[in-house]
């Protein structure tokens, strides 16, 4: 079963979602905004990608944070703040059987997601 981390609103997450509803694969969606995101889950995917690419540096939630919180990132740092804001995550997140993938892409998520 393919799990999908994202917010409903967010358009990548909606463009990833008909990707996969046009190829008709089916997935279990986790909404931050709602359920927020589990501090274990999370650091799982920090040790598998790297915390740099979970972190969305490019949004208005990362802007809006006080300059102390923007300063010294390091992993513990970025875990505490995007369990704090999961709008600070990198959407959409996918756990598939082969792994987990960051963002969309069509052809990463072609070739992961292939059969499934």
């Amino acid at each position: 079963m393919i799990h999908l981390y994202g917010i409903p609103n967010c358009d990548t997450v909606k463009k990833a979602r008909s990707w996969l509803d046009a190829r008709g694969i089916t997935c279990m969606f986790h909404d931050y905004k709602k359920e927020g995101v589990d501090p274990a889950r999370l650091a799982q995917w920090a040790d598998a990608l790297g915390w740099e690419v979970l972190l969305n540096r490019r949004g208005t939630t990362f802007r809006k944070l006080p300059d102390a919180d923007k300063g010294d990132i390091d992993r513990a740092k970025a875990l505490a703040l995007m369990a704090a804001h999961p709008s600070l995550i990198k959407r959409p997140i996918v756990e598939h059987a082969g792994g987990i993938l960051a963002g969309f892409s069509e052809g990463e998520w072609a070739a992961a997601l292939n059969g499934s």
